[in-house]
């Protein structure tokens, strides 16, 4: 556990100085603001809170810079340590490559976590001092907690890359590819397919597992349903209402996004040579 903590301290230091701590944040603290303040101004129109408008524009930008973010903090974790040299010194420490990989997920995580925190926080503190009705914040709350989930899963995901790969260059190019997929082409080819089908194979429990293996999708319908007065607004109410998938099996599936890709790597990193 002290090694795990240890290197977690390390990756967090080194955000600190490579200024990802202080970038992450404010980034995000001002397309929240953003969002807020623009976003919010048509509520008297759809008859939808502040908040809930807020709620909905936060996931929508969710889904787009976190995965990105996340793959960025994590696409050289472990190829980056073998092209400079310093795996080999880290491996020669107390410290197995499981906990190696547990620790940098850990710091990168934490990184990632007071980012989004902060950021949305600020939103939702600056919706507060204006007067708005805030009385649905406990799924706020929720929402930056999956959010921070989701993030997680691709951490994840970009540490798998990072320990299959010889190079960054490779480890990088695959990252951007598994953002273009999970976010962009994924939603653009099932979308297609349910026009194309017209639910004759695609039925409810087959459009369930198909959303459940993409977690840009799990953790869109976990924040898009149940959002009285908005989610009608937005593009995957209907396929979410469809869906009917239960919050449990939402957030197990975007817990699974990230055990089994750690799991993966720590495979892969362990049938690697030095």
């Amino acid at each position: 556990m002290n090694a795990i903590l240890a290197i977690a301290k390390k990756e967090i230091l080194d955000g600190i100085r490579n200024r990802w701590i202080v970038a992450t944040t404010l980034l995000l603290a001002a397309l929240a603001l953003t969002l807020t303040f623009l976003g919010s101004a048509p509520t008297g129109t759809v008859g939808a809170s502040p908040l809930a408008v807020t709620l909905v524009s936060l996931s929508s930008l969710s889904i787009l810079l976190l995965p990105l973010i996340a793959l960025l903090l994590s696409y050289d974790a472990i190829c980056g340590e073998f092209e400079r040299g310093t795996m080999l010194l880290l491996l020669s420490y107390p410290v197995s490559r499981s906990n190696l990989i547990l620790g940098k997920f850990f710091g990168h995580l934490s990184i990632l976590g007071f980012a989004t925190v902060i950021g949305y926080g600020s939103a939702a503190i600056a919706l507060g001092a204006t007067g708005a009705d805030i009385s649905g914040w406990q799924s706020f709350l929720s929402m930056i907690g999956s959010s921070v989930l989701l993030g997680s899963a691709f951490l994840a995901l970009g540490y798998l890359v990072s320990a299959a790969v010889a190079d960054r260059g490779a480890a990088g190019g695959l990252a951007i590819g598994i953002w273009l997929l999970f976010v962009l082409i994924y939603d653009m080819a099932l979308l297609g397919l349910l026009v194309v089908d017209q639910g004759k194979v695609i039925t409810a429990p087959v459009l369930n597992a198909l959303l459940l293996f993409n977690p840009a999708d799990a953790y869109r319908v976990l924040n898009l349903t149940g959002i009285g007065g908005v989610s009608q607004f937005t593009g995957m109410a209907g396929v979410s209402q469809d869906a009917a998938l239960p919050a449990a099996a939402l957030l197990l599936a975007l817990l699974l996004w990230t055990l089994v890709p750690l799991a993966l790597t720590t495979f892969v990193l362990r049938r690697r040579q030095v």
